[in-house]
């Protein structure tokens, strides 16, 4: 029974509008498969939240690499099942994260989602979702908990927080601007949380549902301050399909740029990832195309492939592109050392080496020629740690064109 309701997914019709209780701490009967949350959790099956998603989704087969916190893992002896939408609410008993890393340019983050459906195939988030004893492959993607209770949570954390006005990152792991965000509006809540509470935020995004809030971010810029980063990894719409194949086309999120700078709200392009040998030679037309939409700043980021997100990455990156991907591993371990990750604090969000400083240098060449903000300018938000100072320009920090 527990593996027949957990098999059953939602689907594309939007005539289907059943609703299931997903029964709390239930017994894993179908390992890497099945999770038990924290909190009143339901398992849906509503066209408001998985319809429009479901139609747009290619069946893809089920994919997961062993889970490092299971004792044991499944083999099949048949074809992989294909693997369908399925959507969680959670009542999470917090929604503010808290993080002491020195290579994160933030404190505080807010994840109203665990998961994402973007499916980019380099996602760094990935291994969270084992964390709820599912896989980092297509479970990431196509088993979404939302935390239907994130803007009470984080009302409750402002009204304890008053006057600290220190930046709150929407969102540090999944994007909140994901697909499932249209329906449930969750992020718009938390903003207009902060706006009322005065709170200064930071989001970053490849979700062109950001237009949305356009209006919103611009009332939270006015009130405290508020910067949308939008993530651009590639300045062709084929090639960012292959890796990111549900998120927005780079040109969608270049009118996203538009759209937010129009609205007054300060906006940047982040360069990221930059994958050697991949998308690096196209660093100067991600950054005249951003500049030119309306962005005003830039950072950029080297691809990161911790834990199992390096199987995920590397299986996908064949499929895409067999003809390419022995260059782009071996030209990524040159920038680590000869290893395809480094996760010392300090380096994991960067390279070394001559052709690291290149990329660098051409990033850095092309933000002066177009007139990018430098991290000497960037706005700075008040009373903030200067530590935190890279992304969103805490005072003391750098962010950035360098």
């Amino acid at each position: 029974m527990i593996r027949d309701r957990l098999g059953r997914m939602c689907r594309s019709s939007w005539l289907h509008t059943k609703r299931r209780v997903w029964l709390r701490n239930h017994t894993r009967a179908w390992p890497g498969h099945a999770a038990p949350l924290r909190g009143p959790t339901r398992w849906i099956t509503d066209p408001r939240a998985c319809g429009a998603l479901a139609s747009r989704a290619v069946p893809r087969a089920v994919s997961n690499p062993p889970n490092p916190w299971h004792s044991r893992s499944v083999e099949l002896l048949g074809p992989s099942p294909e693997l369908e939408l399925a959507v969680y609410e959670e009542e999470c008993q917090s929604i503010v994260s808290a993080n002491e890393s020195a290579d994160v340019p933030f404190r505080f983050s807010v994840n109203p989602y665990r998961g994402c459906f973007h499916a980019c195939a380099y996602c760094y988030a990935r291994p969270t979702h084992q964390y709820l004893d599912w896989g980092a492959g297509t479970d990431f993607e196509r088993r979404i908990v939302v935390k239907v209770n994130a803007a009470e949570k984080l009302r409750e954390w402002l009204a304890g927080h008053r006057g600290r006005r220190e930046l709150i990152a929407f969102s540090g792991v999944t994007d909140c601007y994901q697909p499932l965000e249209a329906s449930y509006e969750l992020t718009r809540a938390c903003l207009e949380a902060c706006r009322e509470f005065r709170q200064p935020v930071g989001v970053i995004t490849k979700g062109a549902l950001v237009e949305r809030d356009a209006e919103l971010l611009a009332r939270v810029n006015e009130r405290a301050a508020a910067r949308v980063y939008v993530s651009l990894a590639f300045a062709d719409d084929g090639d960012a399909r292959l890796l990111e194949p549900y998120a927005a086309p780079p040109s969608r999120r270049l009118a996203t740029i538009a759209r937010l700078a129009a609205a007054g709200v300060p906006v940047g392009v982040a360069v990221a990832p930059v994958i050697p040998g991949l998308n690096d030679h196209q660093i100067p037309a991600i950054l005249a195309a951003a500049r030119a939409a309306g962005a005003s700043r830039a950072f950029l980021t080297l691809l990161r492939l911790p834990a199992e997100v390096l199987p995920v990455f590397t299986e996908r990156l064949r499929e895409a592109f067999p003809a390419r991907a022995d260059k782009v591993l071996s030209l990524l371990a040159q920038l680590r050392q000869g290893d395809l990750q480094d996760a010392r604090i300090g380096h994991r969000m960067r390279g070394e080496g001559p052709r690291y400083a290149v990329v660098e240098r051409l990033f850095d060449l092309h933000c002066r020629r177009l007139g990018l903000a430098s991290r000497e300018t960037d706005l700075a938000f008040e009373a903030q740690r200067p530590r935190q100072g890279e992304l969103f320009g805490n005072p003391g920090g750098r962010s950035g064109c360098r």
